[in-house]
């Protein structure tokens, strides 16, 4: 028996069995969740504020919490990075991961609590493992080293102990000591600020290791796996890391990364497994590799609810928890959490493909769309659009992003894509026509405003130039990280920096 086998068999079957309860026990897990989250924080500010040791049912919870935004419960966290406690959650909260920002403020700093931490982020490394494991009974693991990508931090306020910084740093920091002797690099490059000396010092550091996983960002690690080859002189990652069995990725969306992935890693078996996990949770799990969907997380320190984005924009929209959801529809996820998280919404939009269990497909995010002209376009329609786009014409794409460009005179208007080809599509024309005519497939708004070229007229592609968006993101020190391009906009401030660079 392998160690990968007398691991799986000690510490993960019983997991197992526990993860059976989100088939038929999927509300009760929740019911428990909200009642241990308003017990615990009963006597902080905010639960004494928001009378929680009267709160009998979710109702009484809807109606004496109000939804949050990161500038609601801003001043809170300030308060708390300066050392107060007992704020939003119970005790001294030390640890903030930082974020992208909101309207008003660069970052969004959010909180890390130490319940949060093991119950929230670990639990769901764990349970990746778990199903991983459960779905390849073969695997040797544990046989080698995980290359894990994390972020950088620094002091936070200068208090002891407290740091403020990528969630992937975070978890570094605290992780078990046990965990290092099965994961690379080393803490002290993995925690490199600077991205482009972290690259190559993990390149080099790894080059001669034993890697039988991979975790990160799909396009941090492509970076990465792309310095290896450049080092090793060989043809494919297999030839430097013959026992590479599996990339778990997460962060951002992985289509289009797939074909330059399976162009890299040419083995047959190598495994790809997508995970939800944020700044602000761990969420979601690809529990079954045939199947694109992820398992919603139902007994870990999150409750979740739901808003229509039909109604997103209402005044009194009808959110509803887990047990309201319905199969098909787009909505966005709001989350009451045990780091101190009250209703907030996450900025994330999520559909349900089945009920039992709960599973479902990121679909975007609330900021990230472009509905200029009545279109409603998501980032799912973008990727699937981009998707058939390049298949029909051998592309690959390194990163995008697209905005209107609002009516002229004659009141003709149309969407502008920005995308950097790794591969050209062997005619640009064919690519935009395919691109234009899917997302008419997938989106009747949008198909409804381009009807005879009426209202919108057919998108506009510009080839980027290599590296442009790694040069914008380091303009805007965001290079590495969880940090990411904003795919669709609904307005032309990214796009109008960009094209200025775009030289």
């Amino acid at each position: 028996m392998n160690l990968t086998s007398i691991v799986n068999k000690l510490y993960f079957h019983p997991r197992r069995r526990e993860l059976d309860r989100h088939i038929n026990e999927s509300e009760l897990l929740q019911e428990h969740v909200l009642r241990y989250l308003i017990d615990r924080a009963k006597d902080t500010e905010y639960g004494r504020k928001h009378l929680f040791s009267t709160l009998k049912s979710y109702d009484d919870f809807a109606q004496n919490v109000s939804v949050n935004t990161y500038d609601d419960l801003k001043g809170y966290i300030d308060r708390m990075m300066h050392g107060e406690g007992n704020v939003l959650w119970p005790g001294t909260v030390k640890w903030y991961a930082k974020s992208s920002g909101t309207t008003n403020d660069k970052s969004k700093f959010i909180p890390v609590s130490q319940e949060g931490l093991q119950t929230v982020h670990y639990q769901g490394g764990k349970d990746v493992l778990a199903f991983y494991l459960a779905n390849q009974p073969d695997s040797r693991l544990f046989s080698g080293k995980g290359l894990i990508l994390g972020g950088s931090h620094s002091p936070n306020y200068n208090l002891p102990n407290s740091l403020i910084g990528d969630l992937s740093a975070i978890l570094i920091e605290n992780i078990n000591p046990l965990i290092n002797l099965v994961r690379c690099p080393s803490k002290s490059v993995a925690l490199l600020s600077d991205f482009e000396v972290k690259r190559d010092r993990i390149a080099r550091d790894t080059l001669h290791q034993n890697i039988t996983n991979l975790s990160g960002v799909p396009s941090w690690m492509l970076s990465v796996l792309v310095r290896i080859m450049e080092l090793s002189g060989k043809r494919s990652l297999d030839e430097v890391w013959p026992n590479l069995e599996v990339f778990f990725h997460g962060g951002i969306a992985f289509t289009p990364y797939r074909q330059q992935y399976e162009q890299l890693i040419r083995k047959s078996n190598m495994n790809y497994m997508e995970t939800y996990n944020a700044s602000e949770g761990f969420f979601g799990i690809q529990n079954d590799p045939a199947d694109q969907s992820m398992l919603l997380m139902l007994d870990y320190g999150v409750f979740y609810e739901f808003l229509p984005m039909d109604e997103f924009e209402k005044e009194n929209p009808n959110i509803v928890p887990l047990s309201g959801v319905e199969i098909g529809k787009n909505y966005a996820m709001l989350i009451t959490t045990a780091c101190g998280l009250w209703r907030y919404e996450i900025g994330d939009t999520v559909m349900f493909t089945s009920k039992q269990p709960y599973k479902f497909l990121i679909t975007g995010r609330t900021k990230y769309f472009i509905n200029a002209f009545g279109e409603e376009l998501i980032m799912d329609n973008a990727e699937k659009g981009l998707d058939a786009a390049c298949k029909a014409t051998g592309a690959q794409i390194a990163d995008y992003t697209a905005a209107p460009i609002f009516m002229d005179k004659n009141a003709k208007c149309r969407h502008q894509w920005l995308i950097e080809f790794t591969t050209e599509p062997c005619s640009l024309k064919e690519f935009k026509t395919i691109l234009d005519a899917k997302l008419q497939e997938l989106n009747s708004d949008y198909e409804a405003k381009r009807f005879h070229d009426v209202t919108l007229q057919c998108l506009e592609i510009i080839p980027a130039r290599k590296e442009l968006f790694n040069d914008w993101l380091k303009s805007k020190g965001k290079l590495g990280g969880q940090h990411k391009v904003p795919r669709l906009s609904n307005h032309r401030k990214h796009m109008e920096e960009l094209l200025l660079m775009n030289k």
